[in-house]
């Protein structure tokens, strides 16, 4: 056993010292919003909020819910997140078992058509109009359809199929299965932690998406939480600038005990509470499948 010495209870100091300074610098800020959705949007905008709520309230929330557009928003962005996350991952781990397989012809061909599409696309304007074309415009399916193949996660899921042993499949060939049986009663049921990983991240992409919405959607009932979120942060600072000057429009920010910063800042702890929620049951599986790709054997 190794004592320790001065230099090493100062470079402990040292780091213990650090670490907090990085946590304080991270984990502040959401404090602070967290604070701010809890306090008297008026009294923030003329006081000011650091630590705790000075004028606890529970408007902010009470004026996010009544709001049938937020609500509205909540649904499409939960709706979203889950039939997006899951199609996602079934049809990209369905094309990346195809592309693992052997005796797939023309596997290189596919390969490189995947890394091509990966790291290129044909521009807005076309992407676009393709999406005319489909008539997937201004529906709740343009959510869906364009992002059901994710190029990165089949080179990923690739590899990790790769790396199963080969005798579960021949033992279930030998049983008499089919591909699609061995794929989804063999393969899928032993790949958890490739499926929380993906799942993660594709849900996670689903439900902080807004450029789709802004772009491809004019229907206000098809509108995303994210979109509603920034509309609200485009429109905060010139809000709570014409509420400074403008002694009428203080008044009914007075009156309200919201401002557009609060609602924001509460819009901002309903956005992030799901995801906060799902992760702790998916973050064993996520460790571990986090390294998938990393090293092939």
């Amino acid at each position: 056993m190794r004592f320790r010495n001065t230099e090493d209870y100062i470079v402990d100091s040292v780091n213990y010292i650090l670490l907090s300074l990085v946590a304080i610098v991270t984990i502040y800020p959401f404090w602070y919003v967290f604070v701010l959705s809890f306090n008297d949007g008026y009294d923030a905008l003329v006081k000011g909020i650091y630590f705790w709520p000075r004028a606890f309230v529970l408007d902010n929330y009470v004026t996010f819910f009544s709001d049938t557009r937020w609500i509205s928003a909540f649904g499409v962005s939960v709706a979203r997140t889950l039939v997006g996350g899951l199609s996602t991952t079934l049809l990209t781990c369905m094309v990346a078992y195809a592309h693992s397989r052997p005796n797939l012809m023309h596997r290189k061909f596919y390969t490189l058509m995947l890394i091509f599409c990966m790291y290129f696309s044909g521009g807005l304007i076309p992407f676009y109009v393709m999406l005319r074309n489909y008539g997937l415009l201004n529906k709740f399916w343009v959510y869906i359809v364009p992002a059901l193949i994710s190029y990165f996660f089949v080179l990923v899921a690739r590899t990790f199929f790769q790396e199963l042993p080969a005798e579960l499949v021949e033992a279930a060939k030998i049983d008499g299965a089919n591909d699609a049986g061995i794929f989804f009663r063999v393969i899928l049921p032993v790949s958890t932690p490739l499926l929380a990983t993906m799942i993660l991240f594709q849900s996670v992409n689903h439900w902080n998406s807004w450029v789709d919405a802004a772009y491809y959607v004019r229907d206000e009932n098809l509108r995303t939480l994210s979109y509603r979120m920034m509309e609200v942060i485009n429109k905060s600072l010139a809000t709570d600038v014409l509420a400074q000057s403008d002694s009428a429009m203080a008044q009914m920010a007075e009156a309200t005990r919201t401002t557009s910063f609060s609602l924001q800042c509460a819009s901002l702890i309903v956005c992030i509470t799901p995801i906060l929620c799902v992760y702790p049951f998916l973050q064993k599986h996520f460790v571990q499948g986090i390294m998938i790709g990393s090293v092939k054997g």
